[in-house]
């Protein structure tokens, strides 16, 4: 029989996961992620605060505050707010809120007299707000006016006639695989300073794919997984089978807004360089890996450049991508294929499941590390 080598404290924090699980189990009906169990829609709040804690992830973000009193005692609060995909769409990011920020924030209280407050609105330091303490006015649709000027910049996705060819319909990107793992040239890795001392502090546990967060670019341009492209018109979509992972490449000659949030597969442009190149730029990107290495990726500065060439026949392309980033003193480089398939599967992936990997954090003893960055 294995036995396992756990600390006290861990098989403590294992045994309250599992009593909080079957917990959850013996009721239902209430769902651990709903806001009316933990927060009173009646009762409002407002507290001002120094971040302690930021954990931007699904299905809430959340951040402790350490709250200076009239008395002067200082309380630790929690903050819970949207989901990562609606606070992105305020601009509103993982560097937004910073350790050691101070914030004034309002909203619901918790029940119970509980020190926790669900965010409606935030107000940073420097003045810009977020939700109800924004300044930027609402933008109002009549949904039911179809001839409304608010309508007029949207697409209903009709076929570009004019590109040179169609590429609409399933790609199998096996073709001319390799496994995406110091598959980047030059070698050696031409670090900057920082990029090798954040490469050598880098962990196995800090791969964000073992949280089932999605690869994005430039990692879902080396996997082996199936894909499909859609002419939308003004934009190809890209569907990936890896994490069901949509992407747009506009090819109307837009260039991202100023206030563009980024993502995990960035804002990406295109054009087809002539009857059988596509060539597509991608800034916006959130920081990460590179490969499964653990290459660091900054994000903000990280820009990318594919050039698709399609063979004389259509049913295939050899892909290039060149990647430009602050931690590298030259652009890397990562070279794959495309190969048609009509009978290639595209169906929707399997949920992704995180168990396993804090299953290894608890065999390993690293959980708190973890959970407590």
């Amino acid at each position: 029989m294995k036995t396992l080598n756990l600390s006290l404290r861990a098989v403590a924090l294992a045994a309250f996961i599992i009593i909080a699980m079957l917990a959850a189990l013996a009721r239902p009906v209430q769902a651990h992620h709903s806001f009316a169990a933990e927060f009173d829609a009646d009762l409002p709040g407002e507290l001002t605060g120094v971040v302690t804690q930021v954990r931007f992830s699904n299905p809430h973000v959340r951040y402790r505050v350490d709250v200076t009193m009239p008395d002067g005692s200082v309380e630790d609060w929690e903050l819970q707010s949207s989901s990562v995909t609606s606070l992105r769409s305020q601009n509103w990011t993982a560097d937004t809120v910073k350790v050691g920020d101070t914030i004034k924030v309002s909203g619901q209280l918790g029940r119970g007299g509980s020190k926790k407050l669900f965010v409606r609105g935030m107000t940073l330091a420097d003045g810009t707000g977020f939700g109800t303490a924004s300044t930027q006015p609402a933008r109002t649709v009549d949904r039911n006016a179809i001839n409304a000027d608010e309508y007029t910049d949207y697409s209903y996705g009709s076929k570009n006639t004019t590109y040179p060819m169609d590429i609409t319909g399933a790609w199998r990107q096996g073709y001319k695989f390799r496994v995406t793992v110091d598959d980047l040239e030059p070698k050696p890795t031409p670090f900057t300073a920082e990029g090798r001392r954040i490469f050598e502090n880098t962990d196995k546990y800090d791969d964000p794919a073992l949280r089932c967060i999605s690869l994005g670019l430039p990692r879902i341009f080396g996997n082996p997984y199936n894909m499909s492209i859609y002419d939308a018109g003004d934009h190809y979509l890209f569907l990936y089978v890896e994490h069901n992972s949509p992407r747009r490449v506009w090819m109307d000659g837009r260039t991202p807004p100023a206030d563009t949030a980024p993502t995990s597969n960035g804002y990406s442009v295109g054009h087809w360089e002539n009857a059988n190149t596509l060539v597509i730029e991608t800034t916006h990107l959130l920081p990460g890996w590179l490969d499964g290495s653990g290459l660091p990726m900054s994000g903000e500065g990280t820009k990318t450049v594919e050039r698709i060439v399609f063979a004389d026949n259509k049913l295939s392309a050899d892909r290039t991508m060149v990647i430009t980033d602050p931690y590298y003193t030259q652009p890397l480089t990562r070279v794959r294929g495309w190969a048609r398939d009509n009978v290639v599967d595209v169906s929707e992936q399997a949920s992704c499941d995180p168990a396993s990997y804090y299953t290894d954090l608890l065999e390993t003893g690293q959980i708190e590390e973890y959970l407590n960055p």
